[in-house]
């Protein structure tokens, strides 16, 4: 059944919150958990339905995964130390914890199935099938889409490989099956993505290289016949659900709202670069480390915002913003151009068009060029209308966010799926003055 909500016009968004831990973060520190040998703990673990889907295919194939308290303890069996599960895994509406997963299976000789729900069959898997298939992973009937059973080989081959578009999950399936290969896999990216696996792995007792070539691509490789070690890992607060806490309170008047513990890794930042070129009055406060990955805390103050050009080489680095992006772009003076938004297309929904008819249901001039979207900003949101979400979580949060500061409320015909990433979104905003109902 639907569970539809709607967002009021709200007064001040403020006080102090964490946000939950970082979904990047939690999918790998589970799957690296499973392949290191001995004892990880990991505390600050996102508990949503898609990194609980990790967890369940990290323990079906043989690693022990046990919550302590707020901890969860995995017990690994080093890399290639994993056994075949007795059933089918089950990724649910996770995309990154299928692509990643399937970078594990390609260095085990052992049959695997994998499946998710409906959303997730339709999404392409092929450019993450592609470079696997180089290495020996075999792929039956040659499909595309889950549901997909392979089997991987212990003869796993190292290669070179050129990402046709920037993605850190077909990026992070090579690195994580070279693992398994003799000598070193390379993986070369036009544009830097999210490094969350380079750096990881690292911290796991991987040998990994990156080098920054003269034209600003990267590549990464990794050695292989790696032996990981447990660690303790820290999870810091994810910035793609800090996102919505911010537009919230700049949107919102008279709004000071500090985001404690918030991950700010320069690959995932593009967001809160682009909101200060918009005018917006945020500050980092406690520049900190944690478990190799930068740190701080966010104080957001209600600001005037100004439309602006963002280029297409910071999507990479905001690429799940943009549609909460879109709806501040609503409240700018001006006209807002996001550009090269192709990725946008395969997500959970086609993001790119529900962003621009849930723009239009809410009095909200938007238009698609290609893979741009263009957002004219008058400062003053009507709203008024119903959205629809496309069982996709971060369409039903970014609308539900541009209600709060709309003259008329907004709302979505479903939140169920915003338990794939942000299950406590709607009692974490209420508590800060937000007017869900």
């Amino acid at each position: 059944m639907p569970q539809p909500l709607t967002a009021r016009r709200s007064a001040a968004i403020s006080g102090r919150v964490k946000v939950p831990g970082d979904k990047s973060i939690s999918h790998r520190a589970l799957i690296l958990a499973g392949l290191a040998t001995g004892r990880t703990r990991i505390e600050g673990l996102l508990e949503a339905d898609d990194v609980l889907a990790t967890a369940r295919a990290v323990e079906a194939l043989s690693a022990s995964v046990v919550r302590d308290g707020d901890v969860f303890e995995v017990l690994g069996q080093g890399v290639g130390g994993l056994s075949a599960p007795e059933g089918v895994l089950d990724f649910g509406n996770s995309g990154t914890a299928s692509r990643l997963m399937l970078g594990v299976l390609a260095g085990y000789p052992m049959p695997v199935s994998l499946t998710g729900d409906a959303s997730l069959c339709r999404r392409p898997m092929s450019r993450v099938l592609k470079p696997l298939m180089e290495m020996g992973l075999l792929v039956e009937d040659d499909r595309e889409t889950l549901p997909l059973s392979v089997v991987g080989t212990q003869d796993l081959l190292p290669i070179v490989y050129e990402l046709p578009v920037p993605s850190a999950q077909v990026k992070s399936a090579i690195l994580l099956a070279g693992l398994h290969a003799p000598g070193r896999t390379t993986v070369i990216e036009p544009l830097p993505t999210r490094d969350h696996t380079e750096r990881m792995l690292r911290y796991f007792g991987a040998e990994v290289d990156v080098e920054t070539r003269a034209d600003g691509s990267r590549a990464v490789s990794v050695a292989g016949d790696a032996e990981l070690r447990g660690a303790h890992v820290t999870v810091p607060g994810d910035p793609s659900s800090a996102a919505f806490l911010v537009a919230a309170a700049l949107i919102c008047p008279g709004s000071d709202l500090t985001i404690e513990n918030v991950l700010l890794n320069p690959t995932r930042t593009g967001f809160f670069d682009t909101l200060q070129e918009m005018g917006a009055d945020i500050a980092v406060l406690d520049q900190r480390d944690a478990a190799g990955e930068p740190v701080g805390d966010l104080r957001i103050r209600s600001s005037a915002l100004r439309g602006v050009r963002v280029p297409p080489e910071r999507a990479p680095s905001m690429i799940d913003e943009y549609p909460v992006l879109a709806a501040l772009a609503a409240f700018a003076q001006g006209e807002t151009r996001m550009e090269g938004l192709a990725e946008l297309k395969v997500k959970e929904s086609d993001r790119l068009a529900a962003t621009a008819a849930g723009l239009a249901a809410c009095g909200v001039t938007a238009r698609i060029e290609g893979d741009d979207l263009i957002v004219t900003g008058t400062g003053v949101v009507r709203g008024g209308g119903t959205v629809a979400t496309e069982m996709d979580h971060r369409i039903a949060m970014a609308f539900l966010t541009l209600g709060l500061g709309a003259e008329e409320p907004v709302a979505v015909d479903d939140i169920a799926m915003i338990a794939t990433s942000f299950p406590a979104f709607v009692p974490l905003m209420t508590g800060l003055g937000a007017h869900l109902v």
